[in-house]
């Protein structure tokens, strides 16, 4: 579309003509921002400097073109920037055998579904705008600071947690942008509105918010069960408890949240997927696992990740009718999970020490039959942690 004929419409009725178009859509959550340089990118330099992002390496690799909105469409003038809830009511209490899966997760993947209502929104305004119109959808993927352009649309603030929060939708949301190449008006930003609340950094069980505003990637429960690719921190797994694939806790403790209205109902979730028995997720075959994570956001990690998450959450809530099935997987499972199953065997011992001697046995008998270097070591260390908590039974005699 090209605003400056006078066939035009004007730059107010093109933006009612987008408030329109989204409210049809279920996109009730929508702001306008300019297509500009994102101010906020020189802080996001210095958290990249600081080693905040970890293996993140496609963050240093496409940071200058965060710079610039426009980097991604030349021809760009407005970013239109939506929120989709998947606000939805949850126990959190643990509970032993079952894991947890962030919240985001446990329904349809979202990018399908935010990249399907930003095309038909799309074709809306092609329809409902004369002119050519340059556009460009962007659902997480696309190297865009899409919160801080989000913040800048007046569409919510950036909260402590380093989250969008919405003013009467809360932080449960994801977010989706679609660039044009047409002038609309623009949102006024929306000022902090955290206050004294600190409830999301005293939550955190790793210190991961290292301070307001501030997050280290590298302590983070979701980077630890999604994007990191070897062992997590042997110092780290208590402190993931029943985390499987991302967290909540920093979002379940914002005020923000308390009174959410339900999410969108594309975004229900699966029943499969809300507080999953561990012993069972540790047996899944490869087709099963495909079956499960088929068009959801787990598709973000393979089996064999899923599977070392699960090890460390039955190391801290597992129960020992689960020890069975960590003695079979400590046998065919990849190294990776093998590992992480030699610590959780000692960690759930720990716990009911009446099981002492037959995680010792799985492990000895995982012992006998391990090549992996990485693995004999943490084999070694879970049976010292054995012994020192409970004598053998010939120690004992």
């Amino acid at each position: 579309m090209s605003c400056e004929k006078s066939a035009e419409p004007s730059e107010a009725a093109a933006t009612e003509a987008v408030r329109e178009a989204c409210a049809q859509l279920g996109l009730a959550v929508v702001a306008i921002a300019d297509a500009q340089q994102v101010p906020e990118h020189e802080l996001y330099l210095a958290w990249l400097a600081a080693g905040h992002a970890g293996e993140l390496s496609y963050l240093q690799r496409d940071r200058e073109a965060r710079r610039d909105v426009r980097s991604l469409l030349p021809e760009a003038q407005s970013v239109v920037t939506v929120a989709l809830s998947y606000q939805f009511p949850f126990d959190d209490t643990v509970t032993p055998g079952r894991g947890k899966v962030a919240r985001y997760a446990r329904g349809r993947d979202y990018h399908l579904v935010l990249k399907a209502r930003l095309q038909s929104l799309l074709t809306r305004l092609g329809d409902a705008l004369s002119g050519p119109l340059l556009s460009r959808i962007c659902v997480d993927t696309a190297p865009l600071l899409e919160r801080s352009v989000a913040a800048s649309a007046g569409l919510g603030f950036i909260g402590k947690n380093t989250l969008l929060i919405t003013p009467g939708v809360g932080s449960y949301t994801v977010l989706g942008e679609l660039l044009l190449s047409c002038k609309l008006r623009a949102g006024v930003p929306l000022s902090p509105r955290c206050g004294e609340c600190r409830l999301c950094l005293d939550v955190c069980p790793t210190e991961a918010l290292r301070a307001p505003f501030v997050l280290d990637a590298r302590r983070c429960i979701s980077y630890l069960t999604i994007e990191q690719s070897g062992a997590i921190p042997e110092l780290l797994r208590p402190k993931l408890v029943d985390w499987i694939f991302g967290c909540d806790l920093c979002q379940s403790v914002c005020p923000y949240n308390a009174r959410a209205p339900l999410g969108d109902p594309e975004l229900q979730p699966r029943p499969s997927l809300c507080s999953p028995e561990l012993g069972k997720l540790l047996t899944i075959g490869a087709a099963q696992y495909r079956q499960l994570v088929k068009r959801t956001a787990l598709r973000r990690i393979n089996r064999t990740s899923l599977l070392r998450n699960v090890a460390v959450a039955l190391g801290n809530v597992g129960t020992p009718a689960d020890l069975p099935l960590m003695g079979v997987a400590m046998l065919r499972e990849p190294a990776l999970v093998r590992e992480h199953l030699a610590w959780a065997v000692a960690a759930l011992a720990g716990r009911h020490p009446d099981t002492v001697e037959l995680a010792r046995t799985l492990l000895t008998q995982a012992q006998a039959v391990e090549a992996d270097p990485t693995v004999q070591a943490a084999i070694a260390s879970a049976l010292l942690r054995l012994s020192d908590a409970v004598p053998s039974v010939t120690e004992r005699a």
